[in-house]
């Protein structure tokens, strides 16, 4: 299988597309709850992948928001996260270096579109050497509305240049689908925690298992 067309450019998500983070944010959500209230459901992370944090905070507040405020609950949470990434690199996902390493060789410029702040990806990239690889990151603050609005990657593909529909954009969750798919881009859904849904497929040019694939249906597009 092959892409519509040769991608003059690739937009990353950033949060369990590049890297194996959302698992991590999940546990560290969960002992913020344990430690705070049992009121708060530990899995209420998982409702957010994709979102900004002020979706994030105002999905919260309607939900647990009357047993822990948000900002004492968000406080814990992202302590944890400091801990945590403290102590190991955040793991990438399979076949992250191998699909760079192709873009390079293949003088495809990358980017990165993620609904987490700059000072995120920073802490994120800080155990790998790999901001070299993209020529830009669009993170939270560089564009107005959040995903599934598909301004994030509008963004990114202006800032590299090229027409939305010229690029690739990889993407685990529904919200990033969604975004990526409305921004006009050729979208790869690589599932991460939510499966990959009729609509999911019908928005997407592919579903993949994992980047490794997703560099074999490059270069099988690149040939073609």
């Amino acid at each position: 299988m092959a892409l519509p067309r040769s991608p003059r450019a690739v937009i990353f998500d950033m949060d369990g597309t590049l890297f194996d983070s959302e698992k991590l944010y999940a546990e560290a959500f969960a002992s913020a709850a344990k430690a705070i209230s049992k009121d708060v459901d530990p899995q209420f992370i998982y409702r957010t992948i994709g979102l900004p944090r002020p979706a994030t905070l105002d999905l919260y507040e309607r939900s647990f928001g009357h047993a822990v405020p948000a900002d004492a609950m968000f406080a814990a949470y992202d302590a944890e996260c400091e801990r945590m990434m403290a102590s190991a690199p955040v793991a990438l996902k399979p076949g992250a270096l191998e699909l760079l390493g192709t873009l390079q060789a293949q003088a495809i410029p990358c980017a990165i579109a993620t609904s987490s702040q700059t000072r995120d990806v920073e802490r994120n990239f800080a155990g790998h050497d790999l901001l070299h690889h993209f020529a830009e990151i669009v993170a939270h603050g560089d564009y107005a509305a959040g995903k599934p609005d598909p301004e994030p990657f509008l963004v990114a593909a202006g800032r590299l240049g090229f027409a939305a529909a010229d690029c690739l954009a990889l993407e685990d969750s529904p919200n990033g689908v969604l975004s990526a798919s409305a921004a006009g881009t050729m979208t790869v859904m690589i599932p991460d925690h939510h499966p990959a849904t009729d609509e999911h497929r019908q928005l997407c040019c592919h579903v993949a298992q994992d980047l490794h694939e997703v560099e074999r249906l490059v270069m099988e597009t690149l040939r073609s």
